[in-house]
């Protein structure tokens, strides 16, 4: 596998570094607290035989800057930063694909620059806070698996961190939201590190307690694919569906056989309803 290009943008907003790899028309692909390098990303793997994929290191993650301001964690002040980037890539628009925290990004970028965005993929992720009131979800504290899941989340913001024990965690981690488990090291073959962000995390952590876009998702004016595996126990399904009747000229896809990470657990389904959304808006 070919490593990712590290390039760092200087923006009016700060430095950032930024990751590319692949041809074709821009997309941008990051997650709310990921921390990349250049072994890149499942996620945005996924993009790079059909765009250039521009995968970024947000406010306190890898090389970018440092966050002045407490609120500049924030996915609004986030959407700015990423905002920033494009401008000085030099393009007027570009897709954006966001996983999980990575989608809720998305939803915060459609909502206030839908005009920046050619088109938004979004899975598996939700509108809004997605914990309380979902017994189903992972992170809820009645799920049997809650306990576990929180003592991992705190092992991996840990700064000095072994890449060792860091793999260990995040797999451990990961195999918690796999349909089938026994199929980690089927799908997770590749040579690919990356780690958290304590900072971004714990602000996160804060702030979608009272996350909540649901009212504004009729704001989203481009073309919007929604992605969500059917037993998704991170954010579960439910919130997809909700985003879907909410967000105009969304489409709706329910991956049967996925949990969390559909475009492994499904990788060739995944792609194919990538290209069918992709040309029925006339963008390939």
């Amino acid at each position: 596998m070919n490593c990712w290009n590290q390039r760092l943008v200087e923006t009016s907003r700060g430095t950032f570094e930024v990751f590319s790899k692949g041809e074709g028309e821009p997309i941008c692909v990051t997650h709310h607290y990921s921390e990349f390098n250049e072994t890149g990303d499942y996620f945005a793997e996924s993009f790079t035989k059909t765009h250039q994929v521009y995968l970024v290191n947000l406010r306190e993650a890898g090389n970018s800057a440092k966050a002045v301001e407490p609120y500049h964690l924030s996915m609004l002040e986030t959407i700015f930063d990423l905002e920033a980037i494009r401008e000085e890539l030099g393009f007027d628009k570009w897709g954006f694909a966001g996983h999980s925290t990575g989608g809720m990004l998305g939803i915060v970028y459609g909502i206030y620059f839908s005009s920046s965005l050619k088109f938004n993929v979004i899975v598996g992720a939700a509108a809004r806070e997605f914990t309380t009131f979902s017994p189903d979800c992972i992170y809820n504290k009645n799920h049997p698996k809650y306990k576990r899941m929180q003592e991992l989340m705190e092992l991996l913001k840990q700064v000095h961190l072994s890449s060792e024990k860091s793999h260990e965690l995040s797999s451990e981690r990961t195999k918690l939201s796999l349909n089938d488990p026994d199929k980690f090291n089927e799908l997770f073959n590749l040579n690919i590190r990356k780690k958290i962000s304590a900072a971004r995390l714990n602000f996160f952590n804060r702030e979608i307690q009272i996350f909540d876009v649901t009212k504004k998702l009729k704001l989203i004016s481009s073309p919007t694919l929604i992605m969500c595996g059917k037993y998704d126990v991170q954010c579960p399904l439910t919130y997809s569906l909700e985003m879907n009747e909410l967000i105009p000229y969304s489409k709706l896809v329910v991956f049967n056989h996925s949990n969390h990470y559909p475009f492994l657990e499904e990788s060739e389904l995944f792609k194919k309803e990538f290209n069918q959304f992709l040309s029925y808006n006339g963008l390939r």
